[in-house]
């Protein structure tokens, strides 16, 4: 199993889209400024996850997300938060 993964920095008011098979590890790693991309936005929140069965699907969903605008990313979280909490 895979998780594509959004966080947010309310430092950098940004958001960061990644994916892994370990997202409790993985954002450790992006807390404790061991991955140099995300070490000046700590303290990351995480936003969002997404089951994917496959690295193929996850790595296209984050793609997608990637090129998503402020403003449609923050509509997708809230669509897909909404349907995490049924």
């Amino acid at each position: 199993m895979y998780y594509v993964y959004i966080l947010y920095s309310e430092k950098l008011d940004g958001y960061y889209k990644g994916y892994t098979q370990n997202i409790e590890k993985r954002l450790l790693r992006h807390n404790s400024g061991v991955e140099n991309y995300t070490s000046k936005g700590v303290l990351w929140v995480l936003k969002l996850t997404i089951e994917k069965s496959s690295k193929t699907e996850a790595i296209i969903l984050e793609r997608k997300l990637k090129n998503l605008n402020r403003v449609r990313l923050e509509g997708f979280i809230e669509k897909y938060s909404s349907n995490q909490d049924d």
